[in-house]
This record gives structure tokens, C-alpha cells and sequence, in this order.
């Protein structure tokens, strides 16, 4: 194994979690939920 200085270790790209995937699951899921609660239990427009 081989031990990294500090100027490698501030050149390491790893797994780091971007906010548009999160933003974009997020409004998938919302999506999802919401079509769902749309067929199950449907309202009438006022």
C-alpha cells in the first residue's frame, strides 16, 4: 500500500454524492408517490 502526501490526498476524486442526483431521486420519488396516491385515491378538481 502506498502512503499519499497531502497535495495527492487533495487530488483524490472519489464517490462524493452530487446534489442534482439527490434533487433528482428526490423528485422521482416524489413523482412516483404521488401518481401512486393520484389512482388509489382520486379528488375531484374545484
Amino acid at each position: 500500500m502506498k502512503n499519499l502526501t497531502n497535495d495527492e490526498l487533495k487530488n483524490v476524486d472519489g464517490g462524493g454524492f452530487k446534489l442534482g442526483i439527490g434533487l433528482g431521486i428526490a423528485a422521482g420519488v416524489t413523482f412516483i408517490i404521488g401518481f401512486i396516491d393520484g389512482l388509489i385515491r382520486p379528488l375531484k378538481c374545484n
